[in-house]
């Protein structure tokens, strides 16, 4: 299209050229005073020339005009990202605790128990009967009480008495175990033994002091 109309523009240009120059001459011709005929003949010759012009061709539109681009700044100059080497995720690792494996088992034999201790010999026991204290003394006390009516009769007699023995050594609920015939003696004689008669208490056989009995007959004797 470009190239149809710059041949065009040549032809007219061509032509408007011709024309000039055949004004200009004319001119020149009727200043110069030249023959009406030769400028007739001259004049028919360039008004019959023929000028051709090749049909117009179908315009296209012209593009549209590109659109004023704004002053931006040119784009920065960014370096291209290094390349990032994917590599594949290794498979995960299974760790697999094993016990150690249990030591032997040793067999011990057990030593036979040691025999028994034997048993610490008993400790002596310190167990008594009770026992007179300063018997004669008080034996004697006990004759000298002799019964009056008893001695003026002239009444003897052998007293058999049993008495509790307490733990201070004194002796409590006398009873006749054998009576002398005459209740005068056997009465004397119990009296006197709660009253004078005196002992080491028995003791049990950790050596503590504890309750007794005690027997002896009481001899009423006249001299």
């Amino acid at each position: 299209m470009a190239y149809a109309d710059q041949q065009m523009s040549g032809s007219k240009l061509t032509t408007i050229v011709i024309v000039a120059l055949i004004h200009v001459f004319i001119g020149y011709a009727l200043i110069s005073g030249l023959a009406y005929e030769a400028t007739k003949k001259v004049i028919s010759k360039v008004t019959t020339v023929d000028i051709k012009e090749e049909p117009p061709k179908e315009e296209e539109p012209p593009p549209p005009p590109p659109e004023p681009q704004p002053d931006t700044p040119p784009p920065p100059i960014v370096a291209p990202p290094p390349p990032i080497n994917i590599a594949p995720a290794p498979p995960p690792v299974q760790t697999v605790i094993t016990a150690p494996p249990a030591p032997p088992a040793v067999i011990t034999t057990a030593a036979p128990p040691a025999p028994p201790a034997p048993p610490a010999p008993p400790a002596p026991s310190k167990a008594r009967g009770a026992s007179t204290k300063s018997q004669g003394r008080w034996a004697a006390q006990i004759q000298r009480n002799y019964p009056s009516r008893a001695a003026r009769e002239g009444r003897e007699g052998r007293v058999g008495v049993r008495v509790t023995v307490t733990t201070e050594g004194r002796a409590s609920g006398c009873q006749v175990t054998s009576s002398s015939g005459s209740p005068d003696l056997d009465e004397a004689a119990c009296d006197g033994m709660e009253r004078y008669a005196r002992f080491e208490p028995a003791l049990n056989a950790a050596g503590n002091p504890i309750s007794s009995s005690y027997s002896t007959t009481i001899v009423y004797q006249l001299n």
